[in-house]
């Protein structure tokens, strides 16, 4: 019977070389509203390049303002944030964030909304629509760029949404649960193209979401958070051999791993009870 199982632990397959940094370093970071609010106590955690990390936690244990954090969208209130070497505000050229929605313009066509970013960035027309043109075709939708928002599914926003944030060539891509509102079948082959386009252009990844079988098959670590305030209770590492496909899904070792995270997942909602698995 076929493994799935990497020879490799993922540390290993995101080896730096000896004296490299992190791609993202997260050191003692909390976070406290102004209305006394505490977030997000003291998460410590290391990404390597080419890494794709995974938060899952309850709701309202900070994974969203993790992510705000490391965007530059939101003060720290104590510790320090490095995106390749820089602070995370001097380093916005070089992330995308995508939404938990497509946050498409209604009025600016598919191919104009890929735009967007360039244009933003000063790039030239012509260069805009070359750079549009490439990555709508790497994420088939070549055949809509004339089209509206309006006249695109749930699923095909989000592969816009998906370009849109290729478009630059980001080094990081952060990803706040983009593919929560949609049904369990495009979740799974938009998980299966994400996992594509990474191993194309092999950016870092920092990914929140709610759902523990998508962690599962797009990770190469996950951290689940406790809550009030959110810590980071486990860190999971997931030795799934890459390239993944939609087989890894029927194979008991990926069922395991689920399995292994709810249980932690749980522990942090609710104390674990006297007899049952941990």
């Amino acid at each position: 019977m076929r493994s799935f199982l990497s020879n490799q632990n993922p540390t290993q397959q995101t080896a730096k070389p000896p004296g490299s940094r992190s791609h993202i370093e997260i050191r003692e970071v909390s976070k406290t509203y102004p209305n006394g609010t505490h977030v997000l106590d003291r998460i410590s955690l290391n990404i390597q390049p080419s890494e794709l990390v995974s938060i899952i936690g309850p709701s309202g244990c900070g994974k969203s303002t993790l992510l705000k954090l490391v965007a530059g969208l939101s003060p720290l209130s104590s510790g320090k944030i490095s995106i390749d070497g820089m602070e995370p505000v001097d380093a916005r050229e070089i992330m995308a964030f995508m939404f938990q929605d497509a946050t498409l313009l209604p009025w600016r066509s598919v191919q104009r909304n890929v735009e967007l970013t360039l244009e933003l960035h000063g790039e030239s027309r012509a260069r805009r629509q070359e750079k549009a043109e490439a990555v709508l075709a790497l994420v088939g939708l070549t055949n809509v760029a004339g089209q509206y928002p309006r006249q695109l599914s749930g699923g095909m926003k989000m592969r816009v949404s998906i370009a849109r944030a290729l478009s630059g060539r980001p080094k990081v891509l952060l990803m706040d649960e983009p593919f929560a509102a949609l049904d369990e079948m495009t979740r799974d082959r938009l998980n299966e193209e994400l996992l594509r386009l990474r191993a194309e252009n092999r950016w870092t990844a920092l990914f929140v979401t709610h759902s523990i079988t998508e962690a599962v098959f797009l990770s190469d670590r996950i951290i689940v958070l406790s809550v009030y305030p959110g810590r980071i209770a486990h860190e999971i590492p997931v030795r799934f051999a890459t390239p993944r496909n939609a087989e890894l899904r029927l194979c008991a070792e990926y069922e395991q791993m689920v399995l292994e995270v709810t249980h932690k997942l749980r522990s942090v909602v609710q104390p674990p009870i006297a007899g049952t698995l941990k």
